[in-house]
């Protein structure tokens, strides 16, 4: 009798010890994450990016810099192909920078407010609080959500698994999945820092377009060489390339496909040049992330550069996310 009790004793003790521990519930969670924003003065990250979205990965060095309220700057670096691009926002609008080529691209866009957005903090917390299926789940170390994504493309895309380190809330990978489940971007934190500081020319576009820049010479004699002309894996139902035209220009070819059917596009690509001064063009649409490349959509076409060469495609028929996933089933193959 006597044991009964006291073991009847150690376990209510035990019981209270965990209430007294707290494992936190969901809606704590969010509230902390939610705490963390609203606090925010800025933050500075880097991220390891892989993609499986081709024949293979593609990995990706990212810088993410973010100063409240609405100034960031996100370097993306793929090392293998020697190319570095950077999405920048300061009160002047968002650009997109391409130190190789000397070039940037300058919209009067919402981004990155207008999707998701694997690698920023804040994008992350704004999903799971949009989301009320959000499945969580606690492990040892760590507070895991699992909920719908808000991309262009979400029907390729439409889940992500975001964990935050439970002792600080710092987001330490971020899965986007296919309908499958299979995990196409995965986004690796190896460093995240809650209270970083800025100098003033931080978000400047001039000064960034110089820090970023990579060997402009090994990329110019890269475009003496001929590409490889590669064609879209996506396979839009009742249309067929019905045309290929090779076209000689100054900087080498031009190769421009026609694909006929129901939804008929054009698709272009040619070796990119790097300008002899650093250019910078106002483009009327929005800035994509293609996973490869940044790319410039508007509502009938989408323009990108990726390993030395600029791809464009122009349609009155598809959809803007018609467009998005041809754009990224480029990278499959590199021949027909």
């Amino acid at each position: 009798m006597r044991k009964s009790v006291l073991l009847l004793v150690i376990g209510l003790l035990a019981v209270l010890m965990l209430a007294a521990c707290g494992e936190k519930s969901q809606k704590d969670v969010v509230k902390g994450l939610d705490n963390k924003v609203a606090e925010l003065k800025g933050y500075k990250a880097k991220a390891r990016m892989t993609l499986q979205t081709g024949s293979e990965p593609q990995i990706y060095e990212v810088e993410i810099w973010h100063k409240q309220p609405s100034f960031y700057r996100v370097n993306l670096k793929n090392a293998e192909k020697d190319q570095s691009q950077m999405i920048l926002r300061n009160k002047e609008g968002v650009f997109v920078l391409t130190p190789a080529l000397k070039k940037s691209f300058r919209f009067q866009s919402d981004w990155p407010q207008n999707s998701s957005q694997a690698y920023l903090f804040e994008s992350l917390v704004k999903d799971i609080k949009g989301d009320a299926d959000a499945i969580f789940k606690s492990t040892k170390d760590a507070y895991v959500f699992e909920t719908k994504t808000n991309y262009q493309n979400s029907q390729m895309l439409p889940l992500q698994e975001i964990t935050f380190n439970k002792k600080d809330l710092k987001p330490s990978v971020v899965k986007v999945m296919d309908t499958d489940r299979n995990p196409l971007v995965v986004v690796e934190f190896s460093e995240f820092d809650f209270n970083a500081s800025f100098d003033e020319n931080s978000f400047d576009m001039q000064k960034n377009m110089s820090f970023a820049s990579v060997d402009v010479e090994t990329s110019a004699a890269a475009n003496s060489e001929p590409f490889a002309v590669k064609y879209p894996l996506e396979k839009l139902e009742g249309v067929k390339l019905t045309e290929e035209k090779e076209m000689k220009t100054e900087n080498g070819k031009r190769v421009v496909q026609t694909y006929d059917g129901e939804k008929s596009y054009t698709f272009i690509q040619e070796k990119a040049v790097a300008a002899t001064v650093a250019t910078s063009t106002s483009v009327s649409g929005e800035p994509i992330d293609l996973g490869v490349a940044i790319g410039a959509l508007t509502e009938q076409s989408l323009t990108w550069t990726y390993d030395g060469v600029e791809y464009m495609i122009a349609s009155e028929d598809l959809t803007q996310e018609e467009m998005i996933r041809v754009a990224q089933s480029v990278q499959g193959q590199a021949v027909k």
